[in-house]
């Protein structure tokens, strides 16, 4: 298809709907766009139809492997794509491009765009997180929940980590380096942030001042944090909540550890406070503590805004709305991106940070009431929320594509 002279510029957004963060970005990216200058899709996966048709966007079918193989594979640190399953993505890819003959094409997660875009000869943006980046050093790269973790003594399990974390690098990378040698591309590197960032372009959704770079090239460039909340009505406690105590927001999301999630309530509900605790769609107990008010979903911003402290799975999407919000984030970390992002909120002075696979609840219950105090924020915080709110997201988007495409 080959769209008519003087038609609006077309945007194809891929989100790879293996959590809620991946399909949350491309709905902000598209946020920004004047419907009367581009026509806008999104391709995805069914189970984010309705987020999308929310939004009032079109809504094209995608080919993407379910959440809990994706999930199953990270946590045990496996690559989370074989080589087959990415050669049939660039099929679906190139299918979806022809058909709907985009001037740009926008990915988050969508790694075959690598490949699929190029042979389109289609313009390439990826949405990407900064500590992914390959001009982005941490401190230290901590050691996930792995299964070394569970039964190695954890200073043991990081010197092991930290020994072989090149090479898993490089073996993570070889499925997509096969693909694009079985394309006619050249390799990538054998580091993964290259595999990760491999774009025209790199949008990154996070704070400059929480990411310090070195050598970023003007193909880089930070967007802002993504702050978006599902849409759908609130739960009829909503407007009822006392108005003595202090909140706090708990969710584990999309990628969080659900069995975890009764442990932390039963940790928490001794504390003055009522915790509005989102459950990410898991099945609600048959009792609850009287201080708990539960909802499959919650509108997370709204929520941060009425809490002192946000409780979460450590993922760059909560913990943007607690600092949106004006709230400290505790993060419950498990995989290798919620520890780097919840590094950087804690260097910040923004929250704390647990590991899920050392959590107990005399931990979880300390460090809350260390985030808890009866006296205002932390500098940081306020700071660091300004500028959440200056550097706005669906704006710069709106700013890179008339750059790329007018």
């Amino acid at each position: 298809m080959t769209p008519s002279a003087g038609s609006p510029k077309r945007i194809l957004l891929f989100a790879e709907a293996v959590t809620l963060a991946h399909v949350a970005r491309p709905l902000c990216f598209a946020a920004g766009l004047d419907r009367n200058r581009y026509r806008v899709a999104i391709a995805a996966a069914s189970r984010a139809a309705q987020h999308i048709a929310a939004a009032g966007l079109e809504h094209l079918g995608l080919d993407s492997i379910e959440p809990d193989r994706f999930l199953t594979a990270l946590a045990h640190g496996r690559a989370l794509y074989d080589a087959d399953t990415l050669q049939r993505y660039v099929q679906a890819d190139l299918a979806l491009i022809e058909r709907f003959a985009p001037d740009l094409v926008v990915g988050d997660f969508r790694l075959s765009l690598s490949v699929s875009a190029r042979l389109a000869g289609v313009p390439y943006v990826t949405i990407a997180s900064a500590y992914w980046s390959p001009h982005y050093t941490p401190p230290r790269w901590p050691v996930p929940s792995l299964p070394i973790t569970r039964w190695l003594p954890l200073g043991l399990a990081q010197a092991v980590f930290t020994a072989a974390r090149p090479l898993a690098f490089a073996l993570h990378c070889g499925p997509l380096n096969h693909v694009r040698a079985r394309n006619g591309l050249p390799p990538l590197s054998r580091d993964l942030r290259r595999i990760y960032t491999d774009a025209d372009c790199v949008a990154y959704s996070d704070l400059p001042e929480l990411f310090p770079m070195e050598g970023l090239p003007t193909s880089h460039r930070f967007l802002g944090p993504a702050l978006w909340q599902p849409a759908g009505e609130r739960p009829a406690w909503w407007s009822e909540l006392p108005a003595d105590r202090l909140c706090v927001y708990v969710t584990l999301g999309s990628s969080g550890d659900g069995v975890l999630l009764p442990r932390v309530i039963e940790a928490l509900a001794p504390l003055p406070v009522t915790l509005l605790v989102a459950s990410a769609g898991a099945a609600r107990p048959a009792t609850l503590p009287a201080n708990v008010r539960w909802a499959p979903y919650l509108p997370g911003l709204e929520a941060a805004r009425r809490s002192h402290l946000v409780i979460c799975n450590g993922g760059s999407l909560t913990a943007y709305q607690a600092l949106a919000g004006g709230a400290s984030v505790l993060g419950i970390a498990g995989n290798l991106d919620q520890f780097l992002n919840m590094q950087a909120f804690e260097r910040a002075g923004l929250g704390r940070m647990l590991r899920a696979d050392r959590l107990s609840a005399g931990r979880l219950r300390a460090a809350a009431e260390a985030l808890l105090p009866d006296s205002p924020p932390p500098d940081s915080l306020a700071r660091l929320r300004e500028r959440c709110a200056a550097r706005r997201f669906d704006v710069e988007a709106a700013m890179l594509v008339a750059e790329h495409i007018g």
